[in-house]
């Protein structure tokens, strides 16, 4: 099988509601990102952050401002989906926000802000009971989703966005 630079650690596949040790897992994906996202830009330069991870995608300081526009959104999200019954999740268009020109600033704050953002995401979640994992929103592409599903999705996508930053480090010998 051919490998695809656009999914390095694979697509995502959710399976449903998770087992408590899968979600107490993916909990800790979300609160360990800030480490890996720092870990995986640590010693890149102004030239290696404007570099596409692969052709036709996203400079490595792009997707590093991704992450935080998105986690943004996943935390709001996470939150309607806790406090309101069945709310409605607005969608929003990211390729777009990649375009504006915060997504090309250095990206000192959005590292401050996925770490701080990502303390309270992981400690709201682990606070939770069970039987909130149960509880749906509707996003306005996606249809009815879990939080259990939410919380897989951003576990994945933190894994997701760093394996991009420290697959093309590798391809590129930095």
């Amino acid at each position: 099988m051919k490998h695809d630079p656009r999914y390095p650690i694979g697509k995502l596949e959710l399976r449903g509601r998770l087992t408590p040790a899968e979600r107490a897992e993916a909990i800790a994906a979300i609160a360990a990102l800030p480490n890996g996202l720092y870990d995986a830009v640590r010693g890149l330069d102004d030239a290696q952050l404007d570099t596409a991870y692969r052709a036709g995608g996203w400079t490595l300081r792009q997707v590093v401002h991704h992450i935080a526009d998105s986690h943004i959104n996943a935390y709001a999200r996470h939150k309607l989906t806790i406090s309101e019954p069945n709310a409605t999740i607005q969608a929003y268009d990211e390729r777009r926000w990649a375009e504006f020109a915060d997504a090309n600033a250095p990206i000192g704050a959005s590292l401050l802000l996925v770490q701080a953002l990502h303390g309270r995401w992981a400690h709201c979640l682990a606070s939770l009971p069970e039987r909130t994992f149960a509880r749906t929103s509707t996003h306005t592409e996606d249809g009815v989703r879990s939080l259990d599903d939410f919380v897989a999705i951003y576990a994945w996508h933190g894994r997701h966005h760093v394996a991009h930053i420290t697959s093309a480090r590798r391809r590129l010998g930095w």
